[in-house]
């Protein structure tokens, strides 16, 4: 399955957005995902397989619990192919940058007691 493919479920996204916090049982990501998307326990469990299978999550037993934790690989595969179209953006937030920054020099320049 490509990445695409696997990120395109906003379920695995929001799946990975929580173990991006750190290594989670699989009983508390069900429970986050069942409250915010309503799907069944099987639901839930067959997009851990997904993201387990596809490389984006790895799963280490503790007793009888599962522990879910995000893997980088596939994400850095994600972020080098979006690497092409940085430009896109990049330009645009370097130019918000600036102009906070000339605002911040403005109000210094107006008001001498502000340091922020």
């Amino acid at each position: 399955m490509h990445a695409f493919d696997v990120l395109g479920d906003p379920v695995r996204r929001r799946i990975l957005e929580l173990l991006a916090g750190g290594e989670q049982s699989s009983g508390e990501l069900t429970a986050v995902i069942q409250r915010e998307f309503g799907i069944s326990q099987p639901a839930v469990s067959q997009h851990l397989r997904v993201l387990r299978e596809s490389g984006f999550a790895s799963v280490r037993a503790q007793g009888a619990r599962r522990l879910y934790a995000v893997e980088a690989a596939p994400l850095q595969e994600v972020d080098m192919w979006l690497e092409r179209f940085r430009g896109f953006w990049s330009q645009h937030l370097d130019a918000l940058a600036t102009e906070l920054a000339r605002g911040k020099r403005e109000r210094r320049l107006t008001d001498p007691t502000k340091d922020t």
